[in-house]
């Protein structure tokens, strides 16, 4: 009788052992199930808009199939609060878009004229902006600016609802313009300018010595200073990382518009985000900007998951769509998602433009 009862329990031990087994591997094929394609757009909210007139643009998206909106309130976290609701109401995730080095307009930055970037040349962002008006430049290396702006991001990531902190303009001023707007402004670019050059502002001047004992002011052609090119790189990294601290601490993402890919960015406007501690990026792969065709938003796109590889970071490929025919935007949509991407960003979609985001699902 002893043996039976033996007998007995090895085989419930088995049965049930076996079952753990089969329900940690049904969950693990769960877990491994990739995320759906996910599709995103960028929302100016401008000031004193009527909620109607939100509610009528959440309601376009929504039943378009668009899942995620990042909303421009101009870091006012007051603003947000009231329109993230209505956008939520609507099915939509809510992300705060911000811009962050660049802050046009910011009354509390604009009675600090040391807080802003200088070229090389000794034109100061504060009153002599590069290429637009309002291009005005925080220097990430003064302290009480690079505070000013994690106080802002820190404001919008309390808001309740809302998924992340977006980061936009999170690089120096363009030493490079994409090529496709040279004729814009009348420039060649062959090589740094002086008045596209940035930072030499006094604060950015003197961290850059005291670390490594130079005085870039007096170097002969700073262009070729690794060290100079690499502090930059990591002032804009710390801002990124600070920021990144602050959203999780609030139980939001971190999530950035970014140059191409990295090392692109690199090039173009200091920016080497696959080195950030951030959670998503959608890089701005603007094809008509450079001059390219659609198959380049798939080289830029593979070349951007390549350098994330190691990371978690994913990654949303940006489109511009003003420029963009039905056709060419339908070939985009399923040229980024046969890419490897996690999703798409729209730029300024255009009516007609909505029935094809709608059918690409």
């Amino acid at each position: 009788m002893k043996s039976i009862y033996q007998l007995l329990t090895i085989i419930f031990i088995v049965t049930v052992s076996c079952s753990k087994e089969k329900k940690g591997i049904n969950t693990a094929q769960t877990e491994s199930t990739p995320p759906p394609f996910k599709y995103w757009v960028w929302y100016g909210a401008g000031a004193n808009v009527a909620d109607s007139i939100h509610i009528k643009q959440f309601k376009k998206y929504a039943s378009s199939g668009i899942n995620a909106v990042l909303i421009d309130t101009r870091a006012d976290a007051n603003y947000l609060s009231k329109v993230a609701p209505l956008a939520i109401k609507e099915g939509l995730e809510v992300h705060a878009w911000m811009f962050t080095m660049n802050r046009p307009g910011d009354t509390t930055a604009l009675k600090h004229p040391d807080w802003y970037m200088v070229s090389r040349s000794g034109k100061s962002c504060f009153e002599d902006r590069p290429y637009v008006d309002y291009y005005q430049w925080l220097s990430p290396s003064h302290p009480e600016a690079r505070k000013h702006i994690w106080t802002l991001v820190e404001g919008l990531a309390k808001v309740e609802g809302i998924k992340s902190v977006h980061l936009d303009y999170i690089r120096y001023p363009d030493i490079f313009l994409p090529v496709g707007l040279l004729p814009k402004y009348n420039l060649v670019q062959n090589e740094e300018l002086p008045d596209f050059d940035f930072d030499y502002s006094m604060a950015s001047v003197d961290k850059f010595k005291k670390l490594f004992g130079k005085d870039i002011t007096q170097a002969e052609v700073p262009a070729i200073d690794i060290e100079w090119k690499q502090f930059r790189l990591n002032e804009i990294k710390s801002v990124v990382d600070g920021a990144y601290d602050i959203a999780h601490k609030h139980g939001k993402d971190l999530t950035a518009a970014v140059f191409p890919y990295p090392e692109m960015a690199d090039h173009m406007v200091r920016q080497r985000w696959d080195k950030w501690n951030i959670d998503a990026v959608m890089p701005m792969i603007y094809n008509n900007f450079y001059n390219e065709g659609l198959d380049w938003i798939e080289f830029a796109t593979k070349q951007g998951l390549t350098d994330l590889k190691a990371k978690q970071t994913k990654l949303h490929t940006g489109l511009y769509l003003p420029e963009m025919t039905d056709n060419e935007l339908a070939k985009a949509i399923d040229i980024v998602k046969q890419s490897g991407a996690s999703g798409v960003a729209f730029f300024d979609i255009q009516d007609s433009h909505f029935e094809v985001i709608k059918a690409s699902h």
